[in-house]
């Protein structure tokens, strides 16, 4: 592996992208760039085996994408705060650069990855890449970080955005051969049925076909599981394979060929969930503690419960509730949950199972492919009423309800849920009224509902009113 030295590092983490890349853009302005990824050990313990899968695969099409303009991609494994300083050095970089991530962890393995290249004599560039729009470039009169989206987004929606930024030509890289990734990483992979297609040229068919059609009925479809009304990049977004900055253009782009009214307003509509991105990613950048302390303050401390029977059967999709289940099978089928049964199973964990939402933050953390600190923390803290702009306490989602009305069919239950394929409709979505013999005659291999929700739906309020001194 010949590298020339005094080169300029370009190290990729959430980017693993050449186009619309603001960090790997401003690297080759100068000299030719060694284009970098350090396997970090604590992220993977932390990732199951489906976004694992997703990850390698869309981190061996960069280094293609690469190689195809005679360079490559530079694979190291280990801590990053030893390996990136370490491989700097050893090849005698002039220069790094990197896109910004503003979660703790991430901003404190800088900072000392940081002091240590400076101490080194190298110059250290951040850039902005990750959001349409800086964290903390938007705020209150006050100078305040948004705590209230809607306020937020007013600002956000005609806040004039960067154009997306080309990719590198091959003056611009250095000239070498490294080895390929799998062989890095090849005794963390398991096998995985059915993966979901991690490169370039899949993720912006994924854009491109959600652009060119269901966009311009996405307010209207998607709540509803069993439709193909969500534009399914999140993953994409995740891992960098699509930039924000391209996203945002597109969106804007069919909002010029919308033809109707309701055509604008349903392109405004996920325009809209878009900007729920950036919000959360400035509520963590402001306040990191966030990731595992509530982002609402109590008088006293939430009496959370925790039956280890109860939390298992959400954790299998076994709790009785089909909505529920169906959507913890899938999590656990394909590493993805629907957004409207994300928020009803998360609503189900926190106020009928009473459980912290840390425990649910976590397994999704591990199960999901694109899993994102911000965006996660901040929907689980929406559901369990403890995080900014988040569902009142009082509000609590009826599992059963919810599943009548964005799975009438129970076609999106009967697809994650087999023991239910024989059950028409209207008794799945009674499922909790009917007594245990009806059940056991309809569906023998179904369990009975865990809890009443009822019950502990006014347990909930009770508990949430004591946290608030009442």
């Amino acid at each position: 592996m010949d590298i020339p030295s005094g080169s300029t590092l370009f190290w990729h983490r959430r980017d693993l992208r050449l186009v619309d890349n603001v960090g790997l853009k401003a690297a080759t302005s100068s000299s030719p760039v060694v284009p970098l990824y350090c396997l970090d050990p604590t992220l993977l313990s932390l990732a199951g085996a489906r976004r694992r899968d997703f990850f390698v695969s869309a981190l061996a099409d960069l280094k293609t994408r690469y190689r195809d303009r005679g360079s490559d991609l530079l694979v190291v494994r280990g801590e990053p705060t030893d390996e990136v300083p370490a491989t700097a050095v050893s090849l005698e970089a002039d220069s790094i650069g990197w896109n910004r991530d503003h979660s703790r962890y991430a901003i404190e393995r800088d900072r000392v990855i940081i002091d240590e290249l400076e101490d080194e004599g190298m110059t250290v560039t951040e850039s902005r890449d990750m959001t349409l729009h800086e964290p903390g470039s938007i705020r209150t009169s006050d100078g305040n970080h948004y705590s209230v989206f809607s306020y937020y987004y007013d600002k956000w929606k005609t806040r004039e955005a960067a154009e997306p930024v080309s990719g590198p030509d091959r003056s611009s890289l250095a000239t070498f051969s490294a080895p390929d990734v799998r062989s890095v990483i090849e005794a963390e992979l398991e096998d995985v049925t059915d993966p979901l297609a991690a490169d370039r040229e899949a993720a912006e068919s994924r854009l491109e076909g959600f652009l060119e059609g269901p966009i311009y009925d996405y307010g209207a479809q998607r709540d509803y599981p069993a439709a193909s009304g969500t534009s399914r990049i999140s993953q994409d977004l995740k891992f960098g394979l699509l930039g924000i900055r391209e996203v945002v253009e597109g969106i804007r782009g069919a909002l010029q060929e919308a033809e109707t009214d309701a055509d604008r307003e349903n392109v405004e509509e996920f325009l809209r969930q878009v900007a729920w991105r950036d919000f959360y990613v400035q509520v963590l950048a402001a306040h990191p503690d966030t990731v595992w302390q509530n982002f609402t303050d109590f008088a006293e401390p939430i009496d959370w419960r925790f039956d280890p029977e109860e939390f298992r059967a959400w954790k299998r999709g076994e709790t009785g509730y089909p909505i529920v289940d169906a959507g913890m099978r899938q999590l656990l089928e394909t590493g993805f949950v629907h957004n409207r049964v994300r928020m009803i199973a998360a609503s189900f964990l926190t106020k009928d199972l009473q459980i912290d939402w840390r425990k649910g933050y976590q397994w999704y953390r591990e199960h999901l492919i694109d899993h994102d600190t911000a965006s996660d923390v901040g929907g689980w803290q929406w559901a369990a009423s403890t995080g900014p702009n988040s569902q009142p306490y009082f509000r609590v989602f009826n599992p059963t309800t919810q599943g009548k009305r964005y799975d009438p069919d129970a076609e999106y239950i009967k697809s994650h849920v087999p023991e239910l394929a024989g059950v028409q409709p209207k008794e799945i979505h009674r499922w909790t009224d009917i007594d245990s013999d009806r059940r056991a005659a309809l569906a023998p291999d179904y369990p009975d509902p865990i809890v009443d929700h009822a019950e502990r739906r006014d347990s909930a309020i009770e508990m949430f009113e004591r946290a608030q001194g009442k």
